[in-house]
């Protein structure tokens, strides 16, 4: 008996084709689509059949679509913030608590550190980005909510320069994620509460990070960063390990903001 073979909708067809251009570059961030007179020349299809394209593509986070007269579609590369705010939604029917997604990220993250660590280019790209956001961390450490960001940066950057794609983004995810979370307990603490002697500890702790970094030593720094994080994942709400917060998944989709506290 022959397989069954899917055949793919119209509106199908037109999502894949422009999900490959946006996909490969041809379309990039931000980028706005063609008008629906211009994509209809393109892929001659009905006005309705591209509208259900265009849901498909919204559906996946690959566009936004502004109705009305001044309205039109705009292109979203896919990130970690897309697949956060995916995973997001699952654990969040699964009834995950976010500090399920604390322990995921300090098992995940020393590992990427680990492999920072391990690459042979290491002095050229990894080393260079840790040390000058480790010293504009020192240079701000006074002002919270600016060493809160480059404290999110250092973290960020663990992850970014350990060279390898999936790592990269499954634990950018699960940052994505974290943050998200920080930042919305943070719009509902007292800023005073971090004081600089944490800042100091916290900074101190990236430099030796970095050191442990640039010395080659993959199994010290995966140690380090994970007793860093168990360290510096605080979560001020009295449930100790609250419910993931659909509100704060959406702000996922947007430019992100800062930090909690420091790492």
């Amino acid at each position: 008996m022959e397989p069954r073979v899917r055949v793919h909708r119209l509106a199908e067809q037109v999502a894949d084709r422009i999900r490959a251009q946006i996909i490969s570059g041809g379309l990039a961030d931000g980028d706005p689509l063609p008008k629906s007179e211009e994509l209809i020349r393109r892929y001659p299809v009905s006005l309705p059949t591209l509208r259900e394209a265009m849901r498909i593509l919204e559906a996946e986070g690959l566009i936004t679509v502004r109705r009305g007269r001044l309205g039109g579609a705009v292109v979203h590369r896919p990130s970690p913030a897309n697949l956060g705010y995916n995973l997001g939604l699952v654990l969040a029917a699964q009834r995950s608590g976010i500090g399920d997604v604390a322990v995921a990220l300090r098992h995940v993250e020393p590992a990427c550190a680990a492999l920072c660590a391990a690459r042979e280019d290491r002095a050229r790209t990894v080393v260079p980005r840790l040390r000058e956001l480790h010293e504009e961390y020192l240079a701000r450490i006074g002002d919270l909510p600016a060493v809160v960001g480059v404290s999110r940066r250092f973290h960020e950057a663990l992850v970014g320069l350990c060279g390898n794609p999936p790592l990269i983004v499954l634990a950018g995810a699960l940052e994505a994620l974290w943050f998200s979370h920080e930042e919305g307990w943070a719009s509902r603490t007292e800023p005073r509460g971090v004081p600089l002697s944490q800042r100091e500890e916290a900074g101190a702790v990236h430099g030796k990070i970095l050191d442990l970094i640039e010395a080659g030593e993959s199994e010290a720094v995966h140690r380090l960063v994970a007793s860093h994080l168990a360290a510096a994942q605080r979560n001020p709400e009295p449930s100790g390990s609250p419910a993931i917060d659909l509100t704060l998944l959406c702000e996922l989709m947007q430019p992100p903001g800062e930090a909690a506290d420091p790492q």
